[in-house]
């Protein structure tokens, strides 16, 4: 028997497409917030669809909902910050992907904010990490944009654990600090 016949028996269940939202949450994601500043005011939104793609050149990925006001923001620029967000953070997760937050900057007087080097997006700096990054590419992804930013400065912000959204919810990574 070859690996194509015994894997031509096992029947996965079909799911409608319904149901891909719940299996995809099975899929645990880091949590970040990504900024950007046009005509002189923030803008942010949380996104978990964020990731690493090259370290030559240095490139990161994030995806974005096509149709968010604040995806038009990022995309009629050329640059844009992502903060990797805290344990502690999850208001602020919260807060960033309300769609009934305010659109002209208050958002972010509620967090503790830098410009990025470059770019001068905000940096929410209770996060772990940052990203200051130019618009590399945008490609169409159904309903989504895939962004792919070229990384001109990054750094470490914090060792707070990472939080962490799996399974609809919210929670922080295990504290990997502790003995």
């Amino acid at each position: 028997m070859t690996r194509t016949d015994s894997a031509d028996r096992v029947r996965l269940p079909e799911n409608p497409p319904g149901e891909f939202r719940h299996s995809a949450a099975r899929f645990p994601t880091g949590v970040t917030v990504l900024t950007c500043r046009r005509d002189g005011e923030p803008h942010g939104m949380t996104v978990n669809a964020f990731t690493t793609v090259s370290l030559d050149p240095l490139l990161v990925l994030a995806v974005l909902r096509t149709d968010s006001r604040t995806t038009g923001q990022v995309l009629s620029g050329d640059g844009f910050a992502v903060t990797v967000l805290s344990s502690l953070q999850e208001q602020t997760a919260r807060s960033f992907a309300d769609p009934s937050r305010a659109r002209d900057g208050t958002a972010f007087s509620a967090v503790a904010h830098a410009p990025a080097r470059r770019t001068g997006s905000p940096v929410l700096l209770g996060g772990i990490a940052y990203f200051d990054c130019v618009v590399e590419s945008t490609h169409p992804a159904g309903d989504h944009t895939i962004l792919v930013g070229a990384v001109q400065a990054f750094g470490l912000l914090s060792e707070e654990p990472a939080l962490l959204f799996s399974r609809s919810r919210l929670g922080a990574e295990p504290d990997l600090r502790q003995p």
